[in-house]
């Protein structure tokens, strides 16, 4: 029974893990899914697309939806100029077409692209190449008269397009054969959350039973990713991103369903098999997820809905629902309300917006543990306002728990470390008879009091506790572009000059020099070794990351020290 082995092969498996994760970061930047022909501007119909995967001409008319949920348009062919609105809050920029009164362009004002950029992220966009809009519109019935749908027309039915005070409603309206469809965008202050109502208005002479769409349409490209990683380094060493290949693609949750998240290439999957991905629910949302960010469609809860995620064509998908509007007598009017979020993934604001939304910040298998981390990690913040200081108490408090168990293990490496010449003694007696020499060493550590596994104990609390700040510095936005001190200017990305790191391998050696120096001389180079490996990989890894590591590095050296010189002041003591 070897301890070390047992360490080497712990960090062995973690430093595996790391780079495989890198890996595929860089595997996801190589081979995006392309887009096979620029997506203009000015023809904004996504769901109805020709063969290279571009819109075809814009149309006007009733609107059909097929078994999968899609929607496609029909009707008289309209063209015209392109007329754009630009509506400005406190933290949103949004771009608007006057065609289908899409939201084609969101601008997050409050994050940078880069910790150094004065351009805000984009979220939403729909030029170079790259699509990701919002629409909605209404579905008639076959052989019913024309409905506004989210291709028809619309006018601009306000005069305020700047948050002023704390509220800001702009709506828009077209009309078509007596049907008028307002939809009604409400914008408050310091919120990403947007209350859509899409009022409809019968002016005709007969009662109708319109069908409301909303829609999300992305095409599978990855996000932009925040990076200020080295350019001189290889991608699946940081030199694209400094993290691992983050989730995109939709996700519905129902309270029967839950919550469920589907990769592009499932969805391409789904539509060769011809099993489409769709749900029936009464409540519920429906989103679009990438790294730190998401746009989600919350309908009106209580009304059954049809939600069904689609491949339109090669690398161009969409997450929609359709619900009914209810039978509108001629003459009359009904408004459906919805919630439209695009922003950052705001754990706390989502979670009031609609049940499990929250659970779109995904901490992977150890979110048991990534969780509680985070709320601990939050709540410091609030006492102390700075993320770099609260990793650092973060990590006090998680060695201060454990302090006990962690206690008892460096004793007994201490006592190993005190016994290390018998060891070595028992090595030269025995030689190649490795039965001997465990059963001699076991009746030592039997005698000793020495647990030869105590060593490891600390190894195997950290591992875990690790992994979940990893996920927790890497998915939370709330520590993207996060400063600490001086040099350090964002924590969710690898330190700009590698201060971190070399610290943190010096910590490492310092610890290996406290540790009992293993009897065997080729796991006593090895063991050496291990600093230079696993500090070189943090060099790639967020300074949140291992500026955690650092400070726990620290406090072991301090603890294990402190430990050691008791017990050897014990040892020497001639009272005893």
């Amino acid at each position: 029974m070897d301890i070390r082995r047992t360490i080497l092969l712990m960090i062995f498996s973690l430093s595996l893990l790391m780079l495989w994760s890198n890996w595929q970061a860089h595997e996801s930047k190589l081979a995006p899914l392309a887009v096979k022909s620029p997506v203009s501007v000015t023809a904004a119909t996504p769901t109805t697309l020709d063969k290279s995967g571009a819109p075809v001409t814009n149309t006007v008319g009733n609107t059909t939806a097929n078994a999968a949920g899609s929607v496609s348009a029909t009707g008289t062919g309209v063209t015209g100029a392109k007329e754009l609105i630009v509506v400005k809050t406190d933290v949103l920029k949004l771009t608007f077409d006057l065609h289908g009164a899409e939201l084609i362009q969101a601008d997050l004002l409050n994050y940078p692209l880069t910790a150094n950029s004065e351009m805000p992220t984009p979220l939403l966009q729909h030029k170079d190449g790259h699509i990701y809009i919002v629409q909605s519109g209404l579905v008639g019935a076959p052989g019913t008269s024309n409905l506004p749908t989210y291709a028809s027309n619309f006018k601009l039915a306000s005069d305020s397009l700047e948050l002023k005070g704390d509220t800001l409603k702009v709506s828009f309206a077209a009309e078509a054969s007596g049907v008028t469809l307002t939809k009604s965008f409400t914008f408050h202050r310091g919120s990403y959350a947007i209350h859509v109502d899409h009022s409809i208005d019968n002016q005709t002479t007969a009662d109708i039973s319109p069908e409301l769409f909303l829609q999300i349409t992305r095409d599978g490209q990855p996000a932009d990713q925040q990076s200020t990683s080295a350019s001189w380094l290889p991608g699946w060493l940081g030199g694209v991103s400094s993290g691992p290949a983050s989730f995109i693609g939709p996700a519905i949750y129902t309270d029967e369903h839950k919550y469920e998240k589907f990769t592009f290439s499932e969805i391409e999957k789904s539509k060769e098999k011809n099993k489409p991905i769709k749900q029936t629910a009464n409540d519920g949302w429906f989103a679009l997820i990438q790294h730190y960010f998401l746009t989600a469609w919350v309908p009106t809860k209580g009304v059954a809905r049809h939600v069904a995620i689609v491949e339109h064509d090669k690398n161009l998908f969409s997450v929609n629902s359709i619900q009914s509007a209810g039978l509108i007598p001629a003459g009359k009017a009904v408004t459906i309300p919805a919630t439209l979020w695009v922003g950052p993934q705001d754990q706390n604001a989502l979670e009031a917006i609609a049940p499990g939304l929250d659970q779109v910040v995904d901490y992977g298998m150890l979110s048991i543990i990534a969780k509680p981390v985070f709320s601990l990690l939050t709540w410091i913040h609030k006492l102390i306002g700075n993320w770099g200081w609260s990793i650092i108490a973060l990590t006090v408090l998680i060695k201060a728990a454990f302090y006990p168990l962690s206690a008892a293990s460096y004793r007994s490496m201490a006592k190993m470390k005190q016994v290390s010449p018998r060891l070595q003694a028992l090595k030269e007696k025995f030689g190649d008879d490795r039965q001997k020499l465990n059963t001699a060493m076991m009746e030592m550590y039997r005698t000793e009091k020495i647990n030869p596994l105590g060593g490891c104990v600390p190894i195997v609390i950290q591992i875990p506790v690790f992994l979940s700040l990893y996920n927790v510095l890497l998915n939370s936005v709330e520590l993207r572009g996060a400063p600490w001190i001086f040099w350090v200017q964002d924590l969710a990305v690898q330190d700009p000059y590698f201060i971190l790191p070399a610290i943190m391998m010096g910590t490492m050696f310092l610890q290996m020099r406290l540790n009992p120096k293993p009897p065997d001389p080729v796991q006593a180079k090895v063991m050496m070794f291990m600093p230079l490996v696993f500090g070189g990989m943090m060099f790639f890894f967020p300074a949140g990351l291992v500026l955690y590591w650092c400070i726990n590095n620290t406090l072991s050296i301090a603890q294990q020290w402190y430990i050691t010189r008791k017990l050897t002041t014990a040892a020497n003591d001639p009272v005893k």
